[in-house]
């Protein structure tokens, strides 16, 4: 338990450090950018409207172009000991053997670049690996438009308008479908034998389904573990909150590994103690201080429920 504590406090004072360095690096705006290169920037976007700079085929998608493919020939360099047109510094006596062109596609929009290739089809780039034609980042670009409620075919016209990119709904599904089979996979695990005190409540929420904006319940399922940490264990969705459905949650914790809770804490919901004892029969059933509180106060004059609360 303690070597856990020590963990878990050496990855805060560590998120601290790199929260205190972007603060640091924040309040030096030259930081990092020698001034030769702002210069060259200076001049480059001299006398350019903001169209010309980041509009659709402006400077900035031309420069994100060839910083990749200037990235790309590095990688090749690297990969092979010497430059184009150098003596061979590779015992293998392997050479670049030309370019093949890809189209890839980011937050700068859809460009085209060309790949270096070697005689021996040895070298793996880093920057755009290949068969991949999405930079890293534009994944989650769809996935930000996805969890917003839209579908394949509107995020699909959203990167059109905004970045100029061609992205069919067939590859947006594949993008969603890989963070559904994560969702899965996080839903089925495996949990702690033992939780001292599991938190169950239920949330109503607004959300979008075949077009039209309606209220679920999303179930919620919080445990403490041994090492006193809040953990999510999960959470589960339907139209209203019932008993009958409480009891498939902790029967699904139970298959989960789940074997003991010592205090439940929930709200006043009838029949909820019921259904927690009817799967862990000795764990200790505590009303929700927070819904002990409010159920007080719906007996009490608005003029004293301030006073009351206190």
């Amino acid at each position: 338990m303690q070597t856990r504590l020590q963990a878990v406090e050496a990855k805060r004072e560590e998120a601290e450090d790199i929260k205190a360095l972007k603060r640091s690096q924040r309040n030096r705006p030259d930081f990092d950018i020698p001034a030769a290169t702002r210069a060259l920037f200076a001049q480059l976007v001299k006398g350019k409207s903001a169209s010309e700079i980041v509009g659709r085929d402006g400077l900035l998608k031309q420069m994100s172009k060839l910083l990749i493919e200037s990235a790309l020939e590095q990688e090749m360099r690297e990969h092979l000991g010497h430059d184009a047109h150098q003596a061979v510094g590779n015992v293998d006596g392997n050479v670049r053997n030309g370019h093949s062109e890809k189209s890839v596609t980011g937050d700068f929009g859809q460009i085209d670049i060309t790949v270096p290739r070697d005689r021996q089809g040895s070298f793996e780039p880093q920057v755009v690996p290949k068969h991949q034609r999405r930079v890293d980042g534009f994944d989650e670009r769809i996935l930000s438009l996805y969890a917003r409620g839209l579908s394949t075919r509107e995020i699909a016209a959203q990167l059109r308008d905004i970045f100029g990119a061609e992205v069919s709904p067939a590859l947006i599904s594949a993008v969603t479908d890989t963070v559904a089979d994560e969702v899965r996979q996080w839903q089925s695990r495996a949990l702690d034998a033992m939780y001292p005190i599991v938190y169950l409540d239920c949330l109503m929420v607004k959300t979008r389904e075949s077009g039209a904006v309606t209220n679920r319940a999303i179930y919620l399922a919080i445990g403490v573990n041994c090492e006193g940490i809040k953990e999510v264990l999960g959470l589960w969705t339907a139209q209203t909150e019932g008993a009958k459905f409480w009891l498939s949650v902790v029967t699904e914790l139970k298959s989960r590994g789940v074997e003991h809770i010592l205090i439940a804490c929930v709200d006043g919901l009838k029949g909820f103690p019921q259904a927690i004892s009817s799967v862990y029969p000795q764990a200790l059933v505590q009303l929700c201080i927070v819904h002990m509180v409010r159920n007080s106060l719906n007996f009490v004059s608005w003029k004293q429920k301030r006073e009351v609360a206190a």
